[in-house]
């Protein structure tokens, strides 16, 4: 697997400095915590084009490095990233770096025409960013079309050196990234979908860590198996990566206990069943048993969907294999048992274990005070056909997906130069609406009137305006469950019911005391979910749902965040080789 190289903090070379000066600077480093000190880690990013084969089907993939899943990035809590990025293949192409904050760095966040154009074929863009006070997992995908189906990857944080993980520390950790296979060009299922205005084609297989697995014809040789050792703990770093579905994730007969969602720590929980919605990721110890149990264990993900459209009801598995292996020559395996498709009441119950650790090493900082409350609906709606063609959306209509009713048209160049350079009036405009411009019963009998406006709107806040947003689905072409993902911060999730937001009652039972922060959360099907963070980020950034089908229908929106007063408080100038549209 291709490594990145690192680099120490460079510093002016000891041999010039007079010999006062070299014993000064020696009691100096000596009394300094010199194992905190930043490291820049360099990776190289080639997207090339490689023959894979899954399900007996060999198909021409877009890969970095030709490596599906792409490379592993490693590095600590405060180190500087920097990924060259070349683009070898005839699609443009972005990297967007999912979760990590780019705190004065939204040029590198990687949204195509929200914090960049395209890189182009032939062209070259550096990635230059720094983790800041985030610890866990993470990943990186392209954030352009349907490309992330094979570009993506983990991003692993450590801890800064020296600094132990507030829990056992494991003794291997393992990345566990969920996928989806396709057997066609996902490109043109999506480009023939915006055209007919029907529903895409749905993936053929799920994969964990790019391989199918045994449940599927033609895939028992191309099963991820995790090897383990009896009496020792692992630290699965799961990741859901996939295109357009939630899933449900279990290991026959082991517990996991989850540590960190989403690179941030929770207080430990203990289940045997996780729900991960694409966009987010969850770390979880896993204890093996004491001594060889004599059997293998099937580790299963499946869907969990609650809306109408087809979906891809399959099931992808995994081995976990002990070792020294049994003198047996066929060992038993042992299965686990999933959730129903669509179990939601799982899925609530679930959601709501999740709490902060909230102590004096990780505070959970919660907005107290809110300079400005938000309500969002989200949901699918539908456009008109337009003449002279037939569509295969709801009623010969098209499909499509909307925040507020708005169904969001991407600009064709990026939103945050229009913004740096001072002429966004040519790109949008400020109008998002912060309620529902025509409030009806969100969760009960639909309006008659489904169609959505269209429109590049976004709203604009004050550096470090205290949020609160409430997300609320809708059963416009029915209720279902919509994985929301906010670039550029970590929010507290402060609430969430089922039926319709009452902003009279629900507040009172928020938490804001310990509640899980995420970058990504599920809107309940025919529930809400609310939301705080501060915005003291400065730049644009993009919020959209993580079903990508969703993403495509327009189901996505972007907040403008204005400069600070202070130097750390501003957008840093645009990289000289920031691509152009």
């Amino acid at each position: 697997m291709h490594r990145g190289k690192e680099m120490g903090a460079t510093r002016n070379s000891l041999m010039s400095y007079p010999l006062i000066h070299y014993l000064s600077l020696t009691i100096l480093l000596a009394c300094s915590d010199v194992s905190h000190a930043s490291r820049t880690r360099y990776y190289k990013f080639d997207i090339i084009m490689k023959n894979y084969t899954r399900l007996c089907h060999t198909r021409s993939i877009v890969t970095v490095n030709g490596e599906f899943p792409g490379p592993k990035i490693v590095v600590r809590d405060e180190d500087r990233l920097v990924v060259k990025v070349t683009n070898h293949v005839k699609d443009n192409v972005t990297l967007h770096w999912h979760g990590v904050r780019q705190l004065q760095s939204g040029w590198a966040d990687g949204p195509a025409y929200v914090t960049q154009c395209p890189i182009q074929t032939g062209q070259t863009y550096v990635y230059n960013f720094t983790i800041r006070g985030q610890k866990g997992t993470l990943f990186w995908h392209a954030h352009i079309s349907w490309l992330r189906v094979t570009l993506y990857g983990a991003i692993v944080i450590l801890p800064k050196k020296g600094v132990p993980y507030p829990f056992p520390k494991p003794y291997k950790e393992v990345p566990i990234l969920f996928g989806e296979w396709f057997n066609s060009d996902p490109e043109a299922i999506i480009a023939q979908s915006m055209q007919s205005g029907g529903g895409p084609n749905v993936s053929d297989a799920y994969t964990i860590n790019g391989l199918p697995g045994p449940l599927y014809n033609c895939s028992a040789k191309d099963t991820f198996k995790l090897k383990v050792k009896p009496g020792k703990t692992y630290l699965l770093r799961i990741v859901n990566a996939a295109l357009n579905d939630e899933l449900f994730f279990s290991i026959a007969n082991h517990t996991l206990t989850i540590v960190d969602v989403d690179a941030s720590y929770i207080k430990p929980l203990d289940t045997q069943i996780l729900l991960i919605t694409p966009g987010q990721t969850t770390d979880v110890l896993l204890q093996t048993k004491s001594q060889s149990p004599h059997a293998t264990f099937l580790m299963a993900a499946r869907p969990y969907a609650t809306g109408q459209g087809t979906f891809d009801n399959s099931t992808a598995a995994g081995l976990l294999e002990y070792s020294p292996t049994s003198h047996m020559k066929s060992l038993p395996l042992l299965k686990p048992t999933l959730p129903a498709l669509n179990d939601s009441d799982f899925a609530t119950n679930f959601t709501s274990k999740l709490r902060s650790l909230a102590n004096e090493q990780f505070p959970a900082n919660v907005p107290k005070h809110i300079d400005r409350n938000f309500f969002f609906t989200v949901g699918l709606g539908a456009e008109p056909c337009p003449k002279n063609q037939k569509c295969q959306g709801p009623n010969g209509t098209k499909f499509a997906a909307a925040v507020n009713n708005v169904s969001w048209t991407l600009p064709t160049t990026a939103l945050l130069q229009a913004h740096y350079f001072g002429n966004w009036n040519k790109v949008y405009t400020t109008d998002f609406p912060v309620n529902p411009p025509f409030p009806f019963n969100y969760t009960g009998t639909p309006p008659n009137n489904t169609f959505v406006s269209n429109g590049t709107k976004v709203v604009v806040l004050n550096f470090n305006t205290s949020m609160e947003l409430v997300m609320q689905d809708t059963s416009i072409l029915g209720v279902e469950s919509h994985p929301l993902h906010l670039h550029g911060f970590d929010f507290f999730v402060v609430g969430q019911g089922i039926g319709n937001f009452d902003p009279t009652k629900d507040p009172a039972k928020f938490n804001l005391i310990d509640p899980v922060s995420r970058n990504t959360v599920g809107v309940p099907s025919g529930g809400w979910v609310a939301i705080r963070f501060f915005a003291d980020n400065p730049g644009v950034w993009f919020m959209h749902c993580h079903l990508e089908v969703h993403t495509s229908w327009g189901l996505r929106m972007a907040w403008v965040v204005n400069d600070g007063p202070l130097p750390s408080q501003k957008l840093l100038p645009p990289p000289s080789d920031l691509p152009l549209c």
